[in-house]
């Protein structure tokens, strides 16, 4: 008697719709689709159409087993080439995305070689657990930034409660009110007002992003499993707190450090990326005709505005340090206006920098060019960073990116944080500290030994390696 083969496993990927969400959802679709998953990988319907501008049409064709969809957001058309509105995004997707996001499911159901078998969802696409209930099929809640700042947004309740947020007034951020310490979190010690996600700097206790966010962490520990782009020996404190909360969570990061690389898939010629900017690869070949750890990496990532005088300071220290620095300048970084910078900048910095508008993150921080970044502190971008073994200047913009840099200067000795009201003196000496001070030595030691240990993680039997083997056998059944 014949044996009936069992279908493939298919997962549904849909991260939240900006570009730090997907592009780590992205790297985890990839490590599915060359675990033996079919892969449906689901875009708004205005990131699907960026893709489609950056790269051609056939960025979202697919590859055998690995197919693009996307749905609608909710909101009006906007700037085709930008982030769209992160607080509007907040109030549609938790409304607008369940009805359009279960009808692709219907029609996967019927047209795919598998039927649906689990959905692996961005932590804050909580919508799509009433999906995966109405279809009885599993979900795993994927959170792509770090488990410190997951532990700080899981206590907002708690902060409200409290009576430490909403603020009393606007002057409490200015005047001291941030450094209030915060000693009773699990898992977070000598943590300051200042170091929690940044959300909580509100005076309006209806604010869109504080109850987004509370909304979304409490309906996170519903789902089958909890997935984080971390590894253990990098955040263990955080890790066992959250584990009273998600008594099943798989670290399996950094992701970028992780093989994601499918045999058929450079056998295609059509570009297969989660970039929705164009990137520019001759910043690569400039780097290569640099000394080794000699140039500052500078880039805000996809999300963070800066205003005309921020970018002046910027510009100026950088120029001032007499280091020869790669600048990434989105087109919609300065706010409300083109990005101009001083023309005396530009002819005194002409053979000594380069700035373009996007490139490959992971190809810059890993080359040998590289010796220190100036960023944001996102999380994509300080896993990144340590993967590349290049030490940070912080300057965090918002969400948990000041809980990064807490930690990032403070617990594992990696970076320095520089003050939000930028002057180009302070840009000045922090980025020559970082290239060549006893600081940035320290640091520099430090970060090498980091990523010593993520590498320890994703090789063979290491911490992260086991749980996406674990993660692989429970949704395979």
């Amino acid at each position: 008697m014949a044996s009936i083969s069992k279908p493939k496993p298919h997962a549904v990927c849909i991260p939240y719709p900006a570009q730090g969400h997907i592009n780590p959802m992205f790297k985890l679709a990839k490590l599915l689709h060359r675990s033996g998953f079919l892969v449906t990988f689901v875009n708004t319907d205005h990131n699907h159409r960026r893709l489609i501008r950056s790269h051609g049409a056939a960025s979202v064709a697919g590859l055998p087993g690995f197919r693009f969809e996307a749905i609608p957001d909710g909101l009006p058309p906007s700037d085709a080439d930008a982030t769209q509105d992160l607080a509007a995004l907040c109030v549609s997707i938790p409304t607008a995305c369940l009805d359009p996001f279960c009808g692709l499911i219907e029609k996967l159901n019927a047209s795919a070689a598998a039927p649906v078998s689990c959905i692996v969802s961005d932590g804050v696409m909580s919508f799509t657990l009433k999906a995966a209930e109405r279809f009885g099929v599993p979900e795993v809640m994927f959170w792509s930034a770090s488990a410190c700042g997951l532990l700080g947004y899981m206590h907002y309740k708690d902060l409200i409660h409290k009576g430490y947020t909403p603020l009393q007034d606007m002057r409490q951020l200015t005047n001291g009110y941030l450094e209030t310490k915060i000693e009773w979190i699990p898992g977070m010690k000598n943590i300051r007002l200042a170091d929690i996600p940044a959300f909580i700097r509100t005076t309006n206790i209806d604010d869109i992003y504080l109850n987004f966010m509370m909304q979304q962490t409490a309906a996170m520990p519903t789902a089958k499993a909890l997935i984080i782009n971390t590894f253990s020996a990098l955040e263990r404190d955080a890790l066992a707190a959250l584990s009273s909360t998600f008594p099943k969570i798989h670290t399996i990061g950094p992701l970028h450090l992780l093989p994601d690389e499918d045999t058929n898939v450079n056998a295609h010629d059509q570009p297969f990326t989660s970039s929705l900017w164009k990137e520019e690869a001759e910043c690569i070949a400039w780097l290569d005709t640099m000394a080794p750890a000699s140039v500052v990496y500078v880039n805000f990532g996809s999300i963070t505005v800066v205003t005309a005088d921020q970018m002046t300071e910027f510009a100026w220290g950088l120029a001032n340090s007499k280091k020869p620095f790669l600048w990434i300048i989105r087109p919609d970084i300065v706010s409300g206006e083109a990005t101009m910078l001083p023309p005396e900048f530009l002819a005194e910095t002409k053979d000594n920098c380069m700035m373009v508008s996007w490139c490959q993150q992971e190809e810059v921080l890993k080359h040998p060019a590289i010796g220190g970044f100036l960023t944001h502190g996102g999380w994509n971008s300080t896993l990144e960073s340590v993967g590349g073994g290049v030490p940070m200047i912080f300057w965090p913009f918002f969400a948990e990116q000041q809980t990064n840099c807490r930690y990032g200067c403070v617990e594992w000795g990696i970076g320095m944080e520089i003050d939000n009201d930028v002057k180009r003196d302070e840009v000045e000496l922090m980025v020559r500290e970082m290239m060549e001070g006893e600081k940035g030595k320290e640091m520099r030691k430090n970060v090498v030994e980091w990523k010593r240990n993520a590498e320890e993680a994703v090789a063979v039997d290491g911490s992260s390696f086991t749980d996406f083997k674990r993660l692989i056998e429970e949704l395979s059944v």
